[in-house]
C-alpha cells in the first residue's frame, strides 16, 4: 500500500479533483446535483438578493454537492468491503442518502425564503 501522508498540496489536490471527476462521470445523482446547483447560483446572480442571502445560497449548495461526495464515498466503499449487502450496509448507505435528502430540502427552502424576501425587486409586472 502506497502512503499518502506528507504528500504537497498539488498532489493532495489532484485527488480530491480526480474524485470530483470520477463522481461526475459515474455518478448520476452528482450530476443532477451540479447541474441544479448551477441553476440555483445563476438564478441567485439574477435575481441579486444581497451578499448574505448569496452566501447562504452557496453554502447550502456546498454542503448538497459535498454530502452527495460523501454518500457516493461510502457506497463505494461499502460495496467494495462488503459485496452481499448486509443489513447495516443498507442502513448505512439509506441514511447517507438520507442526509443528502435533508441538505436538498433545506437548500430548497432556503431559496424560497430568499425569493420571498426578495420578490418586490426582482419581480416586474407589466400591465399594459
Amino acid at each position: 500500500m502506497e502512503m499518502k501522508k506528507g504528500l504537497s498540496f498539488h498532489a493532495r489536490l489532484g485527488f480530491a479533483l480526480r474524485g470530483l471527476r470520477v463522481a461526475a462521470v459515474h455518478e448520476a445523482s452528482f450530476r443532477i446535483q451540479l447541474v441544479a446547483a448551477v441553476v440555483a447560483m445563476l438564478a441567485t446572480a439574477w435575481i441579486r438578493p444581497g451578499w448574505l442571502w448569496a452566501a447562504l445560497i452557496a453554502v447550502a449548495v456546498g454542503l448538497v454537492l459535498a454530502l452527495e461526495l460523501v454518500n457516493t464515498a461510502l457506497e463505494h466503499a461499502l460495496d467494495g468491503l462488503h459485496p452481499d449487502q448486509a443489513s447495516f450496509v443498507a442502513v448505512a448507505k439509506d441514511c447517507a442518502a438520507a442526509a443528502v435528502l435533508m441538505s436538498s430540502a433545506l437548500a430548497v427552502v432556503l431559496f424560497a425564503f430568499m425569493l420571498l424576501d426578495t420578490w418586490p425587486r426582482w419581480v416586474h409586472f407589466s400591465y399594459s
